[in-house]
């Protein structure tokens, strides 16, 4: 496996006349560069990263790993490479993840059509031609007559909005942008913003080195075990002689996975049958405990029987009865907000060397050189935290923060920006209205991140790629959204979200973790397989909703 060197200069620029442009190198990006380019497309992705992976190049911290299962986090395009790799955890870690896409890359030999290093800062759409011309942050000019946004879902990296940032004497890093030589914390004073998926996977390991670790909480979330073990390699054999089938499964489940959805509701059961199936969800580790009652994410009463289960838990886990309480989610729904999966979490805050600081109790103030700045809420008393490194787990704006990021004019000069100005509007999360040959992977309005995200890549790279050789074969140069059906996908999607307790949650689902962010529900809740059944049937009759010309 090669890993690209770290550049020193600017690479060379990507071609400027292409078929199709691939914006990112992560699952979709390499996905889409592979598909297109067998069907003979001249096609070409540009990364801002150094290298393939997406959000598992940037998220090297400490404990980085998904919350989906190695088994089913993978591509199913290729027998040849289900049979040759092979996994060694139940839930993959960072390091193998970015080892495995390297390896899809070279294995496809896909580097040579992708060039690194390089921002698209702007995408503008010519309405003669029938093509986009993209800008490079070095200025290039590349013209396409597709773009497929493969930006990612959890790319861009968010730090709150805390007076003094930028004063603090020591390192700061984000979880999502760490470096790649690591960052040292042996016996130091370090403190940890946010305790999100990041944090939780992170505390942890940090803890495991530092002098003294504070960690700063906003939201307690529901955190349960990921149980996490080595992949049986029998088991994981077995699987591979029979892959296409288990995928087939996937592609075709609410979630895009093999969990199994009980149909047994909690409002009906006892005390003592909703405890011993919790129990046996918690034994097992890992998120099938949104499962284990058919009305959990559709009843506030049934949900807090399982809320209240897990707040049992954190006291069990957590010997300070004050730490306990602190970490134990109130005021929103269990799942509402992804759940957060642990790998000694707990024993973390269990340490001597390790202090919770409740900011909703006591909020972050400011940041001064030298620490964090808390203010208590009793006698309004200023407490500065002293520390020598100084970390952020404060996650992304997620699904639309990359999109926007671009200044993208569609049609008639219209700015992606000024469209989505009250939250983003698709037709099936592929494309929307006035950008006509743009379309988005696993973006708002398509399952996404409420999904087994490498299915749902899939299937959005399939169906875009057969849609843009349809047009190639029927000599068609322009495929855009039509408003109408674009404004019935939006409602529909809301009015399935409005049916669960999920929209409650104030999320980043929602993008309620982003100051001034439209607060929109924004990925699709009615079900993987129900998705790619709407999708294969508007291909099938003739790309309904979309004007081809």
């Amino acid at each position: 496996m090669s890993m690209p060197p770290e550049r020193n200069s600017r690479p060379a620029p990507p071609p400027g006349d292409l078929d199709v442009l691939v914006v990112g190198a992560g699952f979709a990006g390499l996905y889409a560069l592979y598909r297109l380019r067998e069907t003979g497309h001249r096609v070409h992705a540009v990364e801002a990263a150094g290298g393939v992976g997406g959000v598992w190049y940037w998220n090297r911290y400490p404990g980085a790993r998904c919350d989906i299962e190695s088994v089913d986090y993978c591509y199913s395009f290729s027998d040849e490479l289900v049979k040759e790799w092979d996994w060694t955890e139940r839930y993959p870690a960072q390091p193998e993840i970015l080892a495995y896409l390297n390896h899809v890359a070279d294995r496809f030999a896909l580097r040579r059509d992708i060039t690194f290093d390089t921002r698209i800062t702007a995408l503008t759409f010519d309405e003669a031609a029938d093509r986009w011309t993209a800008r490079t942050a070095y200025g290039d000019l590349v013209s396409a007559r597709h773009v497929i946004m493969a930006t990612g879902q959890l790319s861009v990296a968010r730090l709150p909005d805390i007076p003094g940032i930028d004063d603090f004497a020591g390192p700061v890093h984000h979880t999502g942008d760490w470096p790649h030589e690591g960052v040292d914390v042996a016996g130091k004073r370090v403190g940890v913003v946010g305790t999100g998926s990041s944090g939780v996977q992170a505390i942890p390991r940090i803890a495991e080195q530092a002098g003294h670790l504070t960690v700063f909480q906003r939201t307690p979330h529901y955190v349960v075990p990921a149980r996490n073990r080595p992949l049986d390699p029998a088991y994981a054999a077995e699987l591979k002689t029979r892959f296409e089938e288990y995928r087939e499964q996937a592609r075709n489940h609410p979630g895009g996975t093999h969990r199994v959805l009980r149909e047994e509701l909690a409002k009906e059961a006892t005390p003592e049958e909703i405890r011993t199936t919790l129990e046996e969800y918690w034994a097992k580790g890992g998120p099938d405990i949104l499962a284990s009652f058919k009305d959990l994410t559709t009843d506030l009463e049934a949900n807090e029987k399982a809320a209240e289960f897990v707040r049992g838990k954190i006291r069990e886990l957590v010997r300070d009865p004050a730490v306990a309480e602190a970490l134990s989610p109130r005021g929103y729904p269990f799942g509402s907000k992804r759940l957060v999966l642990e790998i000694g979490y707990y024993d973390a805050l269990n340490r001597d060397d390790v202090r919770l600081v409740d900011t909703l109790a006591a909020p972050i103030e400011r940041i001064t050189a030298e620490g964090v700045v808390i203010r208590g809420t009793e006698d309004g008393r200023e407490e500065l935290h002293e520390l020598d490194v100084l970390m952020f787990a404060t996650g992304f704006d997620a699904l639309t923060g990359a999109l926007l990021k671009i200044d993208i004019q569609g049609r008639d000069g219209l700015g992606l920006r000024e469209k989505w100005a009250a939250g983003p509007r698709t037709y099936l999360g592929l494309s929307t209205h006035g950008f006509p040959n743009m379309f988005f992977m696993a973006g708002p309005g398509s399952p996404s991140v409420l999904s087994n995200v490498v299915v749902s890549i899939e299937q959005h790279v399939e169906w875009v790629t057969e849609h843009i050789e349809h047009l190639r074969a029927n000599g068609l140069t322009r495929s855009e959204a039509d408003l109408d059906q674009e404004d019935a996908w939006v409602e529909h999607v809301n009015d399935v979200a409005a049916q669960t307790l999920y929209p409650t949650g104030n999320s980043w689902y929602l993008g309620a973790n982003v100051p001034g962010k439209p607060r929109v529900f924004m990925p699709y809740l009615g079900g993987v397989g129900h998705y790619r059944q709407v999708c294969a049937e508007v291909a099938a009759n003739g790309y309904r909703g979309f004007t081809l010309s």
